[in-house]
């Protein structure tokens, strides 16, 4: 049966192949956008399978008017997809004020906006689904890429806790962690200006692998988006999947120190707690 998907972010990149391959399938997509014009082509070919919105995920009260729209239009969307975002590309001291800002207000506060304009809609249908994307770099952090990952270990943060207050409303959410991926995410980078003093730190080190393009991209976005629409299809998804093998090795291998590392400390966290006095 055919599904009606609700996706921001749509012009380029992760949505656009997802907009693509879903109305390829035959289910009906709204897409929202920063850039009108840029789905033009696939509007020609899908006509009312294909409904496109001009959208900036900063603008609050421009998200919530959307959503309302969408489900008024629809009646039902049986899954929304929180995918707007880019990277700022720099050490945390390098970036503006205003990078950061904007980096934060995209990332992190338009997702969670998103989200929260959803979900009385979803509770009132009886459910629904939401697909965060967020990256391998919500569980990892690469040098250079500071205020990125802090936006995507924050929305991780949310949504693992939103989705324990919302599952009793049969409203579940899927993470999507894709680890480098062949898609525009490289030439939409917003750069903070270089500061010599870092020219010899991991973050110039990763600095010149990305210029040079020895940084190492596996994912291929193509099956990437295949994936994503299988795990959403599914019965019961997990909360987080990991894509691509370098999201696979950078994650176990994160999660495997921290816990080595919690492991050592458990005398010290132990002692911590209030004392047990013992009954005289």
């Amino acid at each position: 049966m055919a599904k009606t998907w609700f996706i921001t972010g749509t012009s380029t990149g992760l949505g656009r192949l997802l907009t693509e391959q879903l109305l390829e399938r035959g289910d009906r997509v709204i897409a929202t956008l920063r850039k009108p014009g840029a789905l033009d082509a696939l509007q020609a070919i899908y006509g009312d399978q294909l409904h496109s919105i001009t959208l900036d995920v900063t603008d609050t009260p421009a998200i919530r008017a959307v959503v309302a729209g969408a489900f008024a239009k629809m009646g039902r969307i049986d899954v929304v997809v929180s995918n707007a975002g880019y990277g700022l590309f720099g050490a945390g001291e390098e970036s503006s004020d205003e990078q950061i800002d904007r980096q934060i207000a995209t990332n992190l506060v338009g997702s969670i906006q998103l989200i929260r304009a959803v979900l009385p809609h979803l509770r009132g249908q009886g459910g629904g689904r939401i697909v965060q994307v967020s990256s391998e770099g919500g569980q990892i952090a690469y040098p250079n890429f500071s205020l990125y990952h802090a936006t995507k270990w924050g929305i991780e943060g949310f949504v693992e806790s939103v989705a324990q207050e919302v599952a009793p409303f049969g409203i579940d959410f899927l993470i999507v962690e894709p680890g480098p991926t062949s898609t525009e995410f490289g030439a939409g980078l917003d750069h903070a200006t270089p500061l010599p003093c870092y020219e010899k730190t991991p973050a110039g080190e990763v600095r010149r692998a990305m210029a040079s393009g020895d940084f190492a991209i596996k994912g291929d976005a193509v099956n990437t988006v295949r994936a994503m629409i299988t795990a959403a299809d599914a019965v019961s998804p997990p909360l987080r999947l990991a894509l691509g093998s370098t999201a696979y090795a950078s994650i176990s291998q994160a999660l495997t120190e921290r816990l080595r590392v919690l492991e050592a400390q458990k005398q010290v966290t132990f002692s911590a707690d209030k004392e047990v006095r013992q009954a005289t």
